[in-house]
């Protein structure tokens, strides 16, 4: 799985540019996070299909880059994100981008975008 950074203006607009691009194509959005910094906007995406999800944005002429994601399932308590970041850190595997995808009864599901997904598959496992 892959998740799209869409590096935008912060005007009005911008991210309705890109929900409009993506809707045209059928693409349903699965998780999104943006953070305002300056003048710029970062929203990272998971689309439920990427290839729709790609084609979308290049048709619009979205400039985006994609970065490989890993899931992991986690209880809802305190020092689960500590010991999933500190397994990554000690594996030296750099996250990008982490996102809450899902609760369900006392289960969270994150989904993360890393440097090494395969390291971080081993290291999470």
């Amino acid at each position: 799985m892959k998740d799209f950074a869409i590096q935008l203006t912060d005007r009005p607009g911008e991210l309705a540019r890109v929900a409009t691009a993506l809707s045209r194509y059928g693409v349903n959005v699965k998780a999104l996070t943006g953070l305002t910094v300056g003048a710029s906007v970062l929203v990272r995406i998971i689309a439920d299909d990427e290839t729709p999800a790609r084609a979308a944005l290049e048709a619009a002429n979205i400039p985006f880059e994609q970065h490989e994601i890993v899931t992991v399932l986690l209880e809802n308590r305190a020092g689960e994100l500590a010991a999933v970041s500190q397994k990554l850190a000690d594996g030296r595997v750099n996250m990008q981008a982490i996102y809450l995808t899902g609760i369900v009864d006392n289960l969270v599901e994150l989904a993360i975008a890393v440097d090494d997904v395969e390291k971080a598959e081993q290291l999470l496992g």
